[in-house]
């Protein structure tokens, strides 16, 4: 009769239990929980963890569009308009593609996010620092 309807994905305990790997300088952790690559290869979204700790800020220049909430922690999050937030646990994050964003923490801080993207390769990133 046709394809089947896909079933939902339940990652229990994703927050506490998912490890990011490690992506740049010491202190810069991020990973993909999960893709939509295989079922929508034209328009698929992936959306994982960013963690980072302290020490080195980390610049990223978005590729794709991109939806970000801080779940734990402090940030302070700016871009090259001059744009500058200091972000805590609830504020949620829009950033387009092409921007280029700079992040940094005091204590560290962990962020969940979802973007217009295939599931990424690590050593693809395009960071600077």
């Amino acid at each position: 009769m046709g394809s089947e309807t896909p079933s939902f994905q339940h990652y229990a305990n994703a927050q506490s239990d998912f490890k990011p790997p490690l992506i740049a300088n010491d202190n810069a952790f991020l990973g993909d929980v999960f893709s939509s690559e295989s079922l929508s290869p034209t328009a698929p979204i992936s959306a994982g963890f960013y963690r980072l700790e302290p020490g080195p800020e980390l610049v990223y220049t978005y590729t794709y569009d991109e939806m970000k909430i801080i779940v734990d922690g402090d940030f302070e999050i700016s871009d090259e308009t001059g744009k500058s937030v200091k972000a805590g646990k609830g504020d949620v994050f829009f950033f387009p593609k092409g921007s280029k964003v700079t992040f940094r923490t005091e204590k560290g801080g962990l962020g969940w996010y979802c973007g217009q993207r295939k599931s990424m390769c690590f050593s693809t990133f395009a960071f600077f620092g």
